[in-house]
């Protein structure tokens, strides 16, 4: 059976599921995560729950069934029934691993309460994260086991490039695709990711354990 992981490395390389205005569901890859994928006319939901369920309540929806899974209706239908919490729904990019040095000196953090690597743990395992001059780099394991970054730019340097430097080099601290989640109004971190070669792929709603 195709396994989230199958679905999100396929997309990495630029084979993306049908564009039949179908659905497919598979299981989570770990309790943390469940959620759904948008592609292009094609959606993936990741969730234990059952998946008659799932296609039951798609098909009570009343609006395009194109963009039922993305609908606020069936999110919240999928939150009550899995008692879940989420944040909002992302854009998804990536880019293919770059070789050399990264583009600027970046300082490994070792400080596992470091606010920025406390956050991602809710969020992400196998954390690794790097201080820059005013900016800090944050890599981890995600959903289905894929390798993600983040950034955080300091305020007093923002609007000069860091953020693009920073996600660049991302690149090439990996040795396989990295990924990225945006919120679709963050038009400056867009930007960033963009002008550094991610590709967006699709679009996301995470729907995460609670604490």
């Amino acid at each position: 059976m195709e396994t989230l992981r199958d679905i999100l490395d396929a997309a990495a390389r630029g084979a993306f599921p049908p564009a039949d205005g179908g659905t497919t569901i598979v299981p989570q890859a770990c309790h943390r995560d469940a959620g759904v994928l948008s592609f292009t006319a094609h959606s993936v939901v990741f969730t234990d729950e059952d998946p008659e369920w799932v296609r039951a309540t798609l098909r009570g929806l009343d609006c395009d069934p194109l963009a039922a899974t993305m609908n606020p209706r069936f999110l919240t239908a999928l939150l009550d029934r899995t008692g879940r919490r989420s944040e909002t729904i992302d854009a998804i990019l990536v880019a293919d691993p770059l070789p050399g040095e990264p583009p600027l000196v970046l300082k490994e953090i070792e400080d596992a309460n470091h606010p920025r690597i406390a956050y991602a743990r809710g969020r992400r395992d196998d954390i690794r994260a790097w201080t820059a001059d005013g900016g800090v780099l944050v890599t981890g394991r995600g959903i289905g086991g894929r390798l993600e970054v983040s950034v955080e730019v300091d305020e007093a340097v923002r609007q000069r490039g860091l953020g693009r430097v920073l996600v660049s080099a991302a690149r090439h601290l990996v040795g396989e695709p990295v990924w990225a989640q945006v919120s679709p109004g963050n038009a400056r971190s867009l930007r960033a990711f963009q002008a550094a070669g991610y590709r967006p792929v699709g679009a996301e709603a995470v729907l995460l354990a609670r604490r």
